[in-house]
C-alpha cells in the first residue's frame, strides 16, 4: 500500500487519504526524496546509479523514478527536510474516518484553480463591455435558455379549442 501511495504522490504531487495512512506515508516518501537528492549531489562516481536502484527497489515505476530524479529531487536540493505537507480536511461521510491531503511542498495543489481562472477571465470580459453590451449578453442568455426548455404542453389551450371548434360551424 505504501508503494502504491508513494508512486501516486510522486506522480501527481498530491494525494487524499486517511490521516493514519498519510502519517505512515510521509517518512517513506521523504526517505526516497533524500536518497534521490544524495544521488544527484554525489556526481558521477557511481552513486547516482546506486541511488536509482535503491529507489527502484521501493517504487518499481520507471517514469515515476525518472520524475523523482529529474524534477523533484533538484527542487529540494537546498531544503534540509520536510518535503511533504499534511493538511487535515475533515471527516469522511461514510465511516467518519479523518481525511488528509498530502502534497509535496512547493507544488500547492488547488482543485478549484481552473474554475477560479475561468471566473476571473469572464469577469474581465464583463468589465470590458459597455452597459448595452452586457444587456445584450444577458438577453442572449435568456433567449438561449428558453430555446432549450422543452414545450410544456403539446395540446392547444381550451381557448384555442373553442375558437377552432366555432370557426367551422360558422
Amino acid at each position: 500500500m505504501l508503494r502504491n501511495q508513494a508512486t501516486a504522490l510522486i506522480r501527481h504531487e498530491h494525494l487524499t487519504t486517511t490521516v493514519p495512512r498519510a502519517k505512515e506515508l510521509r517518512p517513506f516518501v521523504e526517505r526516497l526524496i533524500t536518497i534521490a537528492k544524495r544521488g544527484i549531489a554525489s556526481g558521477g562516481n557511481g552513486h547516482p546509479l546506486t541511488a536509482r536502484r535503491r529507489v527502484m527497489h521501493d517504487l518499481q515505476d520507471r517514469q515515476v523514478v525518472r520524475k523523482l530524479f529529474d524534477t523533484i529531487a533538484p527542487r529540494f536540493a537546498e531544503r534540509p527536510g520536510g518535503y511533504t505537507r499534511l493538511l487535515r480536511l475533515g471527516y469522511r461521510k461514510g465511516d467518519s474516518a479523518e481525511i488528509a491531503h498530502v502534497e509535496l511542498v512547493g507544488s500547492e495543489f488547488n482543485p478549484r484553480a481552473t474554475a477560479e481562472a475561468q471566473a476571473r477571465t469572464e469577469g474581465e470580459k464583463a468589465k470590458g463591455k459597455s452597459v448595452g453590451g452586457r444587456l445584450r449578453a444577458a438577453a442572449e442568455r435568456l433567449r438561449s435558455s428558453k430555446k432549450q426548455a422543452p414545450a410544456e404542453d403539446a395540446k392547444p389551450s381550451k381557448r384555442r379549442l373553442k375558437k377552432t371548434e366555432e370557426e367551422p360551424e360558422e
